[in-house]
C-alpha cells in the first residue's frame, strides 16, 4: 500500500501537550474537558483549532501549528495554555501536567465522548481504561520518506535521554512505583505502542502498515503509537516518548533537543552518510534503564561500555550547540545542563513527598505551581 510522505521543507517544529484537570480542593483530577472546551470553541461551532479532547475527560490537549523554531513553538502553546486555564479556572478547577497524576485512579476516569475512544476502550479493554497518562510528542519536518525511516531508527539510540530529562510519574494510583517513569510502562502496554520496529527504508514502512490493516490490527495508520515514528501527514517524525512535562520551559528543552537532532541526521544524510541502527537488545534495555532511574541510570553503549545517561545528556547538549546556534535555540538547549544538575521532575516531586511525610497532597500542590509559574522549582 502506498503511503504518501507529505515531506517537509525543513526541521518544521510541532508540539503536542497533554494538560490535566485538577480539582483544587481534593488535589484529584477532575472531569470538565467538554464543558471547557464548548466554552473556548469557536463562535459558530467547530472545535478549537489548538485545544483537544484526549482519552479522559480529566484531560485537554493543546497543540501548535507548524512552526519554524522552539520559541515560536512555545509562545503558540502558551497563547493556548492561557485560554484553557483562564475557561478551567471559571468552572472551579486548575490546570497541571506530569506523566501520570499522583493521586488519582485509573478506574475513577471518565471516558470522553468521541467514537473513536469508545472503540480504542472496547477493542483494548483494561490497557485503554488504565490509560490516566499524559505525554508531551514532538513533531519535526523531515524532508523525505526515507529519511524519515533512517531518522526513526537514529532516533531510538536517544530515547533514553528525552525520557529521563522528561520523567515525571513516579507515583501511579497514589503509590510510589520505584520508577522514575511509571508512563512509559503503562503506555507500552498497547499492543501498537512501545519501541518502533527496526524497518530497512519507506517500502518496508509501507510493507508493516499495510500487514497490520489486512490483518485488522489497526484501522489506520494513525493507530501505531511507537514512541518514535513517522507521520506521513505531516511529514514528521514524531518523538511520543516524553512523559508530560509541567512546564513550558521544560516544554522547550525537549523541543530543542528533538528539533536540533532531527536536523543533524537529516543534514547528514544529505552529506552521504549511513545514519546508524543501534542494536534491539541495547535501546530496550537502555529504556527500561532510563524509566526506571531517569537521570541517575547508566546507559549501555553500542560498543558495551556503560556511561552515566546524566554525563550522556549534558555531553549531547555540547554536541548539538552549533545546530542550536543556527536554529535560535541555544537558551532552550541549554537548559539540558540545569536538569541534570538539579534534577527531572520525578526528583522534584520524590523530594517533596519526602519533605512532608510521604504525602502527595503537597507534591500535586507543587506540580500546580510550576505550571502555573512555568518553570521548574527548584
Amino acid at each position: 500500500m502506498p503511503i504518501d510522505f507529505q515531506a517537509s521543507a525543513g526541521s518544521s517544529l510541532g508540539v503536542e501537550w497533554e494538560l490535566q484537570l485538577v480539582d483544587p480542593g481534593t488535589r484529584a483530577l477532575s472531569r470538565g474537558a467538554t464543558e471547557l472546551l464548548a466554552a473556548i470553541a469557536p463562535e459558530g461551532g467547530g472545535e478549537h483549532p489548538k485545544a483537544k479532547h484526549e482519552l479522559l475527560q480529566s484531560t485537554v490537549e493543546v497543540i501548535t501549528g507548524v512552526c519554524t523554531s522552539v520559541e515560536e513553538a512555545t509562545a503558540d502553546l502558551a497563547g493556548t495554555v492561557a485560554e484553557v486555564v483562564a475557561a478551567a479556572r471559571d468552572r472551579g478547577l486548575e490546570v497541571a501536567c506530569s506523566g501520570t497524576h499522583p493521586l488519582s485512579h485509573w478506574s475513577t476516569q471518565e471516558i470522553s465522548p468521541l467514537p473513536r475512544y469508545a472503540k480504542l476502550v472496547d477493542d483494548m479493554q483494561w490497557l485503554a481504561r488504565r490509560l490516566t497518562v499524559f505525554g508531551v510528542h514532538v513533531h519535526v519536518g523531515v524532508r523525505s520518506a526515507d529519511k524519515a525511516v533512517a531518522i526513526v531508527n537514529a532516533l531510538t539510540a536517544y530515547l533514553p535521554h528525552f525520557l529521563a530529562l522528561s520523567s515525571s510519574s513516579p507515583y501511579w494510583n497514589g503509590s510510589d512505583t520505584g520508577l522514575a517513569s511509571a508512563r512509559s510502562k503503562v503506555f507500552e502496554g498497547l499492543p501498537t505502542a512501545g519501541l518502533p520496529y527496526q524497518l530497512e527504508d519507506w517500502a518496508a514502512f509501507e510493507d508493516y502498515m499495510q500487514l497490520l490493516l489486512d490483518t485488522g490490527t489497526i484501522a489506520s495508520v494513525k493507530e501505531v503509537w511507537w514512541d518514535v515514528r513517522p507521520h506521513p501527514d505531516f511529514g514528521t517524525v514524531e518523538l511520543r516518548i516524553c512523559d508530560g512535562t509541567p512546564t513550558l520551559w521544560e516544554i522547550g528543552m525537549v523541543a530543542a533537543v528533538a528539533q536540533c537532532l532531527v536536523d543533524v541526521f537529516d543534514r547528514e544524510i544529505d552529506k552521504g552518510y549511513v545514519l546508524p541502527t543501534p542494536k534491539a537488545w541495547v535501546v530496550r534495555e537502555n529504556k527500561w534503564r532510563a524509566g526506571r532511574r531517569g537521570l541517575d541510570a547508566d546507559v549501555i553503549l553500542e560498543s558495551g561500555a556503560v556511561v552515566p545517561l546524566r554525563s550522556a545528556v549534558v555531553e549531547l547538549a555540547h554536541e548539538l550547540l552549533p545546530t542550536a546556534q543556527r536554529l535560535g535555540c541555544v537558551d532552550e538547549l541549554s537548559r539540558v545542563h540545569e536538569v541534570a544538575a538539579r534534577g527531572a521532575s520525578a526528583q522534584r516531586q520524590r523530594a517533596v513527598a519526602a519533605a512532608h511525610g510521604g504525602a502527595l497532597e503537597p507534591v500535586v500542590d507543587a506540580l500546580l505551581a510550576e505550571f502555573a509559574a512555568g518553570r521548574p522549582s527548584w
